[in-house]
Order: structure tokens, then C-alpha cells, then sequence
């Protein structure tokens, strides 16, 4: 069960690195898109208060490219992604990192932590797990029952490769959404660190690239949060700091469900760049003026660099909004 509370509790673990990322290093934050199609106004929120944070602290902003999952790419998207975010007057510090082109060093990380006794194959399938339990794990599937926790039988072989976790509180303050606890054996089990189809997962992925690109703010939507308590796991098992994290409310539809790919959010419009960005600063709560609908892109960024707040925006984990600027 994720739990968000105004308490702080110190978790203790196996592998203590520091609990968060020393505020004396340069603020680095990042826009992480996937390629499974255009951008749209979901996106687009992260994109600016990630952009707008790190200006506001005189820090760095990079994009990287999550394409790990290449069965979900679309042929062309990320290119169409670059070009979209340029047309938005998004402009990016050095050069954009790719997944799929970073598989050494996910495996390099795998093995690490199969050496430190923490990762271990499996070979269960889905099925195999849905036999074993029916509990629902808070990212939508099952909690891992650990079947294949104490090894696999001879001649077996794996399927996948889980991390293990344990049973104790994991906590982490978000600056937006405030304390989140987990128990992650509870609420997912051990995670695949590797999918039965090769491909690394996510969670890995992001971790080391988070850790590589010396990140030390991410700002991303809260439909990750509760992702964040296994990735937090994951950098302590590395001996990787923390970065701050903050999760934005992210933009429904009239039926309650996320602005997505999935849900037929409409692409963003380069022709309609400076509106989009009004809207999106209304929708996180900045005091846009009425003439800024008015305005070019330039002076969108403008008055978005002068008059940034974050302590403006909502501090909730959804917020219903129309699928185009009007």
C-alpha cells in the first residue's frame, strides 16, 4: 500500500549509500520521453516544470530518450519528440542520451548486483505466478510470491532476473506529494530486473541512467510514484544517491484517466506552441495573465523564467483538463 504522510522515518537497509543527493552539487534534472508516439499536454507538464525547476535553480536540463522497450517504439516518434520540443522553445543541455544504446552498462549493473547476492534468475511465467497468488500488487499486477527466491531447480532454466526486497518501510519526501512509505515485499514482491524477452526493465534502466547523468532533482508526473520506492531501492542496492523527486499531478480526462497515448491524447501542435504552454503553466497553478495568451513562444518563456513559483502548483495527484487549449 503506498502511503503518503507528513511524518519522516530513516529506513535502515543492507546497503547504505547517502540517503539523498548532497545539496551542494549543481542541480541536474531531466526529461525522460518514450517513443511510443507524439508528445501530448501530459507530457508537455512534465517537460515544463522539469525545464522550469532546474532554470529557476540555475542548474542543467537534459533529455534522455527511454526506448529500453523496443517492442513500444514507434518508427520516427522520437525524432518527432526532438522536434516537437524545439518547436516549444525547449532547449536542452548537451546531448540526448539513448537506452537502447546503453544495454553494456544495465547488464554491467545486473551483474553487480547478482555478485552482491541481491538479483536472482527466475523462471516463472505469468501464469505460473497468477497460479500461486491472487495478490494485486500496487502497480497493477501481482505481488511475487518469491517462487524462485532460494534458486531453480536443475535444469531450469531462467526466464527473467528479480531483485530481492524486504519487509521494512522504505520512505522517501516527495517535494510536492510529501511523505510516501511502501512496503515493497507487500506491495510488489521482487521485481524483474530483466524481462523473460531480454529486454532490461525500466527500473533498472532509469536508475542507472539516473545515476550516470548525475541527476539530482526529477520532476515527473505522480503516476510514477509509486514506482519511485523500488528505484530508491534499486540505488541503495547500488550504492547510488538519491535524487530529489517530485511528482506532478498529472492531467485526466472527463473519465478520470491519465492524458496518455493509451487514452488517445491528441499531439501536441507546434503551430499552437504558445498556447499550449499558457495552458500548461494554468495547470500548474503559475498566475498566467490574460495578455500572455496573446504572446509568442519567446515571451511565453519569458514570463515563465521570471515568474516561476514551485510552490504554486497543486499539490494533488490528478487534476481533470480539456485535451487542447480552446
Amino acid at each position: 500500500m503506498l502511503i503518503l504522510r507528513t511524518s519522516f522515518r530513516n529506513v535502515c537497509n543492507k546497503i547504505q549509500p547517502p540517503a539523498s543527493a548532497p545539496e551542494t552539487l549543481r542541480y541536474r534534472g531531466r526529461f525522460a520521453p518514450s517513443p511510443t508516439g507524439a508528445l501530448h499536454f501530459g507530457s508537455l507538464i512534465a517537460a515544463v516544470a522539469s525545464y522550469l525547476d532546474a532554470r529557476a535553480h540555475g542548474g542543467e536540463w537534459l533529455v534522455r530518450m527511454e526506448d529500453v522497450d523496443a517492442e513500444r517504439n514507434v518508427p520516427g516518434a522520437a525524432d518527432d519528440i526532438l522536434c516537437t520540443l524545439d518547436a516549444f522553445g525547449f532547449a536542452w543541455d548537451g546531448e540526448v542520451l539513448w537506452q537502447s544504446r546503453r544495454d553494456d552498462a544495465y547488464a554491467a549493473a545486473l551483474a553487480e548486483l547478482t555478485a552482491a547476492g541481491v538479483a536472482y534468475p527466475c523462471a516463472c511465467s505469468r501464469k505460473e505466478i497468477a497460479a500461486r497468488t491472487t495478490r494485486p500488487a500496487i502497480d497493477g499486477g501481482l505481488v511475487y510470491p518469491g517462487t524462485c527466491r532460494s534458486g531453480l531447480a536443475p535444469g531450469v532454466a531462467p526466464r527473467a532476473w528479480r531483485l530481492r526486497v524486504d519487509n521494512v518501510p522504505l520512505a522517501f519526501v516527495d517535494r510536492l506529494q510529501g511523505e510516501v512509505v511502501q512496503q515493497l515485499e507487500d506491495d510488489v514482491g521482487d521485481f524483474v530486473l530483466r524481462r523473460a524477452d531480454g529486454l532490461f526493465a525500466y527500473q533498472l534502466a532509469v536508475v542507472v541512467d539516473d545515476h550516470f547523468q548525475g541527476i539530482t532533482h526529477v520532476v515527473r508526473g505522480a503516476d510514477l510514484l509509486a514506482s519511485t520506492p523500488r528505484q530508491i531501492w534499486l540505488q541503495r542496492c547500488l550504492g547510488y544517491p538519491t535524487p530529489r523527486y517530485a511528482h506532478l499531478p498529472v492531467a485526466t480526462n472527463v473519465a478520470g484517466e491519465k492524458w496518455s497515448k493509451q487514452t488517445l491524447a491528441p499531439a501536441l501542435e507546434s503551430g499552437m506552441a504558445a498556447a499550449e504552454l499558457v495552458r500548461a503553466l494554468a495547470f500548474l497553478g503559475q498566475p498566467v495573465p490574460s495578455e500572455l495568451g496573446r504572446a509568442t513562444v519567446a515571451e511565453v518563456w519569458d514570463w515563465a523564467f521570471a515568474h516561476w513559483s514551485f510552490a504554486a502548483i497543486p499539490r494533488q495527484a490528478a487534476i481533470s483538463a480539456p485535451a487542447t487549449a480552446a
